[in-house]
């Protein structure tokens, strides 16, 4: 059996990366259409970005993302003039755009990386040795996606468990409120019962003095 799973697992993980590789295309930046690399990640949009932030944090850099009303570039994240080793050695501003693949899904992401040299698109200007650097580095991504989103599926059970605490304790201060009134009932029943008797012997005193005037009577 274990011969079969393994060769299994490597055609699912071959077919995996092979579904998931860079691509070049173009998206809008800076006001006019920019060259760029293209990753697919079968992951929520939060963890991609979450794991590329911790990565860049983890070379020294935080980055900036464009805000602002009527900014168009607004959700880019821009890293100026820095250098990711693992793609070259040479200083790049690095820009990045995560998005939804579609509204029905919201567990597949798809990543634009834009590289700049001093404002201009520096993608063609990469030699081939770059080049592959930077779609390995995209697919390297991957474990630092996983660890990303399994740390928010984490923080989403952690919410989720913390809720049905505060519900248990909810119930709890219910059951004891209604504890208190039934205790409550208990004596006030306790109570009706003693006056029921006291009324009961009075009724029998005033039956007696009743029956004592009737007695009186003249025939």
């Amino acid at each position: 059996m274990q011969k079969i799973i393994l060769p299994l697992l490597i055609i699912l993980s071959s077919t995996f990366l092979l579904s998931a590789q860079p691509h070049e295309d173009q998206i809008e930046y800076d006001k006019k259409k920019q060259d760029c690399l293209v990753m697919e990640y079968n992951f929520p949009l939060q963890a991609v970005e979450n794991a590329f932030k911790s990565r860049m944090k983890s070379l020294g850099y935080n980055g900036k993302e464009e805000k602002g009303l009527f900014n168009k570039d607004k959700g880019f994240r821009v890293y100026k003039d820095v250098t990711i080793s693992d793609i070259s050695a040479n200083r790049y501003d690095f820009v990045i755009s995560v998005e939804r693949k579609s509204r029905k899904k919201d567990d597949e992401s798809v990543f634009y990386f834009i590289i700049l040299k001093e404002g201009n698109n520096a993608l063609s200007g990469l030699n081939s040795e770059e080049m592959g650097k930077a779609k390995t580095f995209l697919i390297n991504l991957i474990p630092d996606i996983e660890a990303a989103n399994l740390e928010i599926m984490i923080i989403d059970q952690e919410e989720v468990v913390s809720k049905e605490e505060k519900k248990l304790k909810s119930l709890k201060d219910d059951k004891e409120d209604l504890e208190k009134k039934i205790r409550k009932l208990q004596d006030d029943i306790k109570d009706n019962e003693k006056d029921q008797d006291k009324q009961q012997k009075e009724i029998e005193n005033q039956r007696k003095a009743l029956k004592d005037l009737k007695a009186k009577r003249k025939n």
